[in-house]
C-alpha cells in the first residue's frame, strides 16, 4: 500500500463511486471520499481498508482535510451539483455547490500543490460555448472553467479537466430529481410503466458508459499533461430514439427550461484544445441486455 492519498468528492455517487472502484483495482493509494449525500448514498460504499467515506461538503474541504494535505497526492473532484433543470429550482444549492464549494477546492489544491481532476459538462461547450448560459448549471461550470484557466495562467497550476457526455451504467441514479436519462427509463421499463420523454423528443445526446467514462478520467489522470479531454461516444441519440429502444410503450412529457437540443463535440473559446477520447460501449447493447432480462457489466 502507497502511503499517499487520492480525494475523490462525490465518492459516494454515480461516478465517484465507480471511480473509486477502479482506483482500488488498478492501484495502491490510500482513499478519501468526500460527500454531502445530496445524491450519493452509503450503498455505493466499498468495504475496503484502504478507502475511507466522510460526510462533509466541499466548502468545508480545508479544515476536513488539514490533517491530510501533505500526504495527498490527487483531489479527483466530482462532487458538485450535476443537473441542469433542477438548477433552475435549487439554484442556491447549485451556486453553493459548484461556485463556493469548488472554489474551495481549486484553492486546496492551490495552496498546497495539490494535483486536481475536475469533472466538466457537455452543457457549458456544447453550441460552441453559447451553452453556458442556458442554465445555472451550465453557467457556474463555464465559470469554474474559466477560473481553472486564470489559474493555469496566474500560478501555472496543473490539472486535468474532463467533459462528461450523459453517462450511464451501473450506480446510476434512477429514480428522484437528480436521475439520469437512462436510469429514468430502465426504471420505468423494469416496473412496467410508460417511458416519460419530455418534448420534443428530438434532443440529440451522446450516452457514454460509466466504466468508458472512468477508465478515461484514470487515462488522463496518469498521462499528467494538464490538457482538457472529452469522452464521449461517435454517435449520438435523440431521447426519443433511445426512448424506442425499450420497445414500450411512451408518455411525453411538457418541454423543460434550459433544454439543450444538441450534444455537441464544440470547443470553447479556451485557449486550450479538447482532446477527444471515445467511449467502445454501445448504448444499443446495453439496452438490448435490459430488455433480454439479463445483468450488464463490462468486463
Amino acid at each position: 500500500m502507497i502511503n499517499k492519498i487520492i480525494v475523490v468528492t462525490g465518492g459516494a455517487g454515480f461516478v465517484g463511486g465507480n471511480l473509486i472502484e477502479k482506483l482500488l483495482r488498478d492501484t495502491k493509494y490510500k482513499i478519501l471520499s468526500i460527500d454531502n449525500y445530496s445524491s450519493g448514498s452509503t450503498r455505493n460504499h466499498i468495504k475496503n481498508r484502504r478507502v475511507k467515506y466522510i460526510k462533509d461538503t466541499t466548502s468545508n474541504i480545508s479544515k476536513t482535510l488539514n490533517k491530510y494535505k501533505s500526504k495527498i497526492h490527487t483531489i479527483f473532484h466530482f462532487g458538485e451539483f450535476s443537473r441542469i433543470y433542477q438548477s433552475f429550482l435549487k439554484m442556491d444549492e447549485c451556486i453553493t455547490s459548484n461556485s463556493i464549494g469548488t472554489h474551495a477546492v481549486f484553492n486546496f489544491c492551490l495552496s498546497n500543490k495539490i494535483k486536481l481532476v475536475y469533472s466538466a459538462t457537455s452543457a457549458s461547450i456544447g453550441n460552441k460555448g453559447k451553452d453556458k448560459n442556458l442554465s445555472p448549471y451550465a453557467f457556474t461550470k463555464a465559470k469554474n472553467l474559466e477560473m481553472l484557466e486564470n489559474l493555469k495562467n496566474w500560478f501555472n497550476f496543473k490539472y486535468e479537466i474532463l467533459y462528461f457526455y450523459n453517462v450511464y451504467g451501473p450506480k446510476q441514479i434512477s429514480v428522484g430529481s437528480m436521475a439520469t436519462v437512462i436510469g429514468i427509463f430502465e426504471n420505468q421499463y423494469k416496473n412496467n410503466k410508460p417511458l416519460t420523454v419530455v418534448k420534443p423528443g428530438n434532443q440529440s445526446r451522446r450516452f457514454t458508459h460509466i466504466d468508458d467514462t472512468v477508465g478515461a478520467c484514470f487515462y488522463a489522470w496518469k498521462k499528467n499533461r494538464c490538457r482538457h479531454y472529452s469522452i464521449s461516444t461517435k454517435k449520438s441519440y435523440s431521447i426519443l430514439e433511445v426512448a424506442k429502444m425499450f420497445n414500450t410503450k411512451i408518455k411525453f412529457l411538457p418541454p423543460r427550461k434550459g433544454e439543450r437540443y444538441a450534444s455537441a463535440l464544440t470547443n470553447m473559446n479556451l485557449s486550450n484544445k479538447v482532446y477527444k477520447i471515445f467511449g467502445k460501449m454501445s448504448l444499443k447493447n446495453y439496452i438490448k441486455i435490459i430488455v433480454n432480462g439479463k445483468k450488464y457489466r463490462l468486463k
